[in-house]
């Protein structure tokens, strides 16, 4: 008897029953999940971020360990300080990824404040010469005027203790003090006791007014050295004054102050280009501002006689 062959169909069917088929379409699935889910080590490698420590980076971290007073950092401090530097690194690209440094206004002024600090070393200027500096100088001297200083003692007539009649009291022992030397101990004894002082050496205008009064300031620039006057009122009552020396007040020749002239003008300089810098990146934008009326800050407290539009400037 003839036997037939099996059909195409059967034979598939029996391909398709192969255990080891089974296996072999098993392992491909696994391996393209697993392939999907964990990258080729290489290419995992290419697709992450680099950071890469200098020695110049390491160099700083022990400058900063040692400005805090330690002693030089062992290896292992070492490696910890470097291992802070990788972290913070990560931790900052990874925040910056995330948009958390967007409307942050401490993160604003910082970057703000890194950026003027930019400005200011583009602004490093060249050491001006003498010749340059004296021309500088003979058009702001007035900004170097020296004030007028004196010394001297004086003998004090007390609100407290006279009144009304303090004035009186300070016309009455004038003649009695006339005359005698501003360190007899005679003379002392004819006025009140002073709080503060009874001799000042060396005072200017500015120190006096602060300290008695602008009017007394005023008064006690105009006597002349070597005897008793006044009476000259200030805010505790009212003093007779011995001037022992005065200095008028002038401006002084180049020589004298030169160091000072080129600190200034090293200021002034580096004020002006770190300003043009400042102008120049301020040219690239647009700037819109709103303008604010006094009722758009109801609940603050506005200095009285404020306007009821307040501009903002842009500049």
């Amino acid at each position: 008897m003839k036997v037939l062959s099996d059909g195409p169909k059967v034979k598939w069917s029996r391909f398709l029953s192969e255990p080891l088929l089974h296996f072999i379409v098993v392992g491909v699935v696994l391996f393209g999940v697993f392939r999907l889910i964990t990258p080729a080590p290489e290419l995992a490698t290419a697709d992450r971020e680099k950071i890469a420590l200098t020695k110049d980076d390491v160099r700083q971290l022990a400058v900063t360990w040692l400005a805090q007073g330690r002693s030089a950092p062992t290896p292992d401090e070492l490696r910890t300080l470097m291992d802070q530097k990788v972290t913070e690194e990560i931790l900052f690209r990874e925040a910056v990824s995330l948009g958390l440094d967007r409307d942050d206004e401490i993160i604003k002024r910082r970057l703000a404040q890194k950026m003027d600090f930019l400005a200011a070393d583009l602004a490093k200027l060249e050491e001006p010469n003498n010749a340059q500096l004296e021309e500088w100088y003979a058009k702001r001297s007035d900004r170097f005027a020296l004030s007028p200083h004196l010394s001297f003692r004086h003998l004090y007539f007390s609100f407290d203790k006279h009144g009304a009649a303090a004035r009186e009291a300070a016309d009455a022992a004038l003649p009695s003090v006339a005359g005698k030397p501003a360190d007899s101990p005679e003379v002392g004894s004819v006025a009140d006791p002073f709080m503060f002082r009874n001799f000042y050496g060396d005072a200017t205008p500015e120190q006096m007014a602060k300290e008695f009064g602008p009017d007394f300031a005023k008064a006690l620039f105009t006597l002349k050295p070597g005897s008793w006057q006044g009476p000259v009122q200030s805010g505790y009552g009212w003093h007779l004054i011995w001037v022992d020396s005065i200095e008028p007040g002038r401006v002084p020749a180049f020589e004298e102050i030169a160091p000072a002239v080129k600190s200034a003008w090293l200021d002034e300089r580096y004020a002006e280009v770190k300003r043009n810098a400042l102008k120049e990146m301020r040219s690239r934008y647009v700037v819109s501002l709103p303008t604010v009326t006094a009722d758009d800050l109801q609940g603050l407290e506005l200095q009285a006689g404020a306007g009821a539009q307040i501009e903002l400037s842009a500049q």
